[in-house]
């Protein structure tokens, strides 16, 4: 009888996604800040350093996760921008 030998494969890691939030000339300031805190758990200095480069070079990134958590960020931000209509954008993109 033969000997057995099982090969494990190693889990591959789920591929990682950017989450952007884009610049416009009507989402306030403040609002900005309120998502970043509220979705993406940044305390307030931290939330108004990515609104800051947002707002100077047109995208910023908010975070990085796998692609079903990085796509229900997305449309929880989108979700919330329209019921408090804001026009923000935000997207994903593989990191």
């Amino acid at each position: 009888m033969g000997i057995a030998t099982r090969t494990r494969a190693k889990p591959k890691k789920p591929s990682q996604f950017r989450v952007l939030m884009l610049n416009d000339d009507y989402t306030p300031m403040e609002f900005v800040v309120i998502v970043l805190k509220r979705f993406f758990h940044m305390d307030l200095e931290q939330a108004t350093r990515v609104m800051l480069h947002v707002h100077q070079k047109g995208v910023g990134v908010c975070g990085v996760f796998p692609y079903e958590i990085a796509e229900t960020k997305v449309n929880q931000v989108m979700d919330f921008a329209r019921q408090n209509q804001h026009p923000l954008q935000c997207t994903l993109e593989k990191a």
